[in-house]
């Protein structure tokens, strides 16, 4: 015959059994009901990003989607006010310049993920002209020649393909001899547009957009300006990291760096830290 002892023993053990058996209860439930309700996390990037760069990034993130699941929306236009967005607060997951000076600044402000700063490419300044232009250009220096009235570049203040336009100007000795004929581009797919819809008479663009339209395109020599070596990060404000993070190690792997070949760039041997 049980004592008091045993008896209380016997009933505290009965209880704590028959909690657990509760719990295990509804944890199952709240498993079941998880599955059945819950969905996977819906995510879009939005990816700032050099206007040079706009066909080759459509093309890895639509590959990106596909592989992922993970949406990008592009916004594409000059490094420079696409820093200074970024830097006022534009809730933006991935930033991808033509150049490292604006990643570099956005950095020193402690505005992108530590660590994440890579050079992805390196780009190309051309001269291009349209396919049925009587133009007959092989050199930069020919742009002086009475029948080119008007050339477009990129706005030299906040875009880096205006940067090297105006230095191989400089090189070979035209800039201020040729003011009066530039037409200036927000960006480098603007300046294009300008050629391209027959507004000028030659742009100085790049090689990255000068190959998606039919005309014709001299590639000027790098020793005309300062290597156009191009770099990306994350943005520290992102709340995607992992998703970003992913993003970034897409282009910079095997896809993204043949994408990137294909449409005219240098791409390192090995992702680079800038």
């Amino acid at each position: 015959m049980m004592n008091y002892v045993d008896t209380l023993r016997l009933m505290i053990a009965r209880a704590q059994c028959t909690v657990r058996v509760i719990c295990l209860i509804g944890f199952m439930l709240v498993s079941a009901c998880t599955s059945e309700t819950a969905e996977p996390r819906s995510v879009t990037l939005t990816v700032s990003a050099a206007a040079s760069l706009t066909g080759v990034l459509q093309e890895i993130s639509t590959g990106f989607t596909q592989k992922t699941g993970t949406h990008v929306t592009l916004n594409f236009g000059s490094s420079g006010q696409l820093a200074q967005q970024i830097a006022y607060g534009a809730p933006v997951d991935v930033y991808i310049s033509a150049n490292m000076a604006f990643v570099d600044d956005l950095e020193r402000q402690g505005g992108l993920l530590p660590g994440t700063k890579q050079v992805y490419a390196r780009g190309r300044l051309v001269l291009w002209t349209p396919s049925d232009s009587s133009l007959q250009l092989t050199r930069l220096e020919e742009v002086v020649h009475a029948d080119v009235r008007r050339i477009a570049l990129a706005n030299p203040t906040h875009a880096p393909y205006g940067v090297a336009a105006r230095e191989a100007l400089q090189a070979v000795g035209l800039w201020e001899q040729l003011q009066a004929k530039f037409v200036t581009g927000e960006n480098v797919r603007q300046t294009l547009q300008y050629a391209t819809t027959g507004n000028v008479d030659v742009a100085l663009v790049a090689l990255s957009l000068s190959q998606q339209h039919e005309g014709k395109h001299v590639v000027l020599p790098e020793s005309l300006h300062r290597p156009i070596i191009q770099s990306l990060a994350v943005v520290k404000q992102t709340k995607y990291e992992p998703e970003a993070r992913r993003f970034v190690a897409y282009i910079m792997g095997p896809t993204g760096r043949t994408m990137l070949r294909k449409y005219g760039f240098a791409v390192p041997q090995q992702g680079g830290r800038g």
